[in-house]
């Protein structure tokens, strides 16, 4: 009779998890390859663009969440928590998606590893995480480079894809530090509360920022657009891709955890430059795949430190347990 394999258990999990983190990387490639579409054909309604995603996070998590009340564990979190939380990720969508009419989807999707720093300075800040050499090294290398990607727009010129690359990079910096912001706010909340609740009231909060900062910004610019059938699909597109990348990525930290997620990210930046490449037969910089690699080996780095130091939480963990079960045994002899 065949036996179970705690590790056999354990090598399933991470390749369900390695497939189910490259449809999230081509998630993230279609969001940018749909936004950089849409830009392209002069619509430049940022806000627009995420509007259907958020509201259907709000109508299936939300129905969700009404169905399972009395299920769901009790949240500790207030209204406004949710509130700010979802006005801080409308903004980074918003900036990150701006970027678009001004530099390359490459540059974009390479330059999100910023949020990486920010989120380690934000945890250590504001959640005390403690951080080693190894990782921080990891840090320092994409940091690297970041900076690399900056210095290739500015080389490429005229061939880097939009009218002023540099203020593409800076938008797409500003977009990913606010991502960053949200993303360890996101982290606290789902410590002390259900994820179903995180997801609902991220959608239901969204849809209402991104329904008024429509009507104040971009309102003439819809009015303006002629809906083609293309730019119809496009947007629904956006709405799907954006509803599963948030619900598969809420599944994958859950199952897998956030290195899995990071790792599996490296690779939308492959899918970019291949986009780029073959999809619109521009050329790229030779510094986009010299950056690339360099932010790969730091992102590599950062994520192996990381699930080193799980695992020896889980070793300590059990170390803990055995001394406890010891006691117990000694105290009832």
């Amino acid at each position: 009779m065949a036996c179970f394999s705690f590790n056999e258990m354990k090598t399933k999990k991470t390749l369900i998890g390695l497939g189910l983190g490259q449809i999230i990387s081509l998630l993230s490639t279609f969001l940018s390859f749909a936004a950089s579409e849409i830009t392209r054909k002069g619509i430049n309604a940022p806000t627009s663009q995420s509007f259907m995603g958020y509201l259907s996070l709000a109508i299936v998590y939300g129905g969700i969440m009404l169905y399972q009340r009395p299920t769901i564990k009790v949240s500790n979190a207030k209204w406004y928590n949710y509130l700010l939380l979802a006005f801080v990720d409308v903004e980074a969508n918003f900036l990150v998606v701006k970027a678009y009419q001004y530099t390359s989807m490459t540059s974009v999707m390479l330059l999100d590893c910023w949020a990486i720093p920010c989120v380690l300075v934000l945890t250590w800040v504001f959640l005390k995480t403690k951080y080693r050499l190894m990782k921080i090294s990891g840090v320092v290398i994409c940091i690297v480079g970041v900076v690399m990607v900056v210095f290739s727009d500015v080389h490429a010129g005229d061939r880097a894809g939009g009218s002023n690359p540099v203020k593409g990079d800076l938008l797409v910096l500003a977009g990913t530090t606010l991502s960053a912001a949200c993303n360890v706010s996101e982290e606290f909340l789902v410590n002390n509360t259900d994820m179903i609740e995180v997801l609902a009231f991220l959608g239901i909060f969204g849809t209402i920022v991104t329904a008024v900062q429509i009507s104040i910004l971009e309102r003439g610019v819809l009015k303006a657009t002629h809906w083609s059938t293309e730019t119809i699909l496009l947007y629904l597109g956006l709405a799907l891709a954006l509803f599963l990348f948030y619900s598969l990525v809420a599944v994958l930290i859950q199952t897998n955890g956030a290195t899995m997620f990071n790792l599996s990210l490296l690779t939308s930046d492959m899918w970019a430059v291949l986009i780029r490449t073959f999809g619109y037969h521009e050329k790229v910089d030779w510094l986009y795949f010299l950056a690339f690699a360099t932010t790969a080996i730091g992102l590599i780095i950062y994520s192996m430190k990381e699930k080193d130091e799980e695992e020896q939480r889980k070793f300590l963990d059990e170390e803990d347990g055995e001394s406890l079960r010891s006691s117990l045994i000694v105290a009832s002899t």
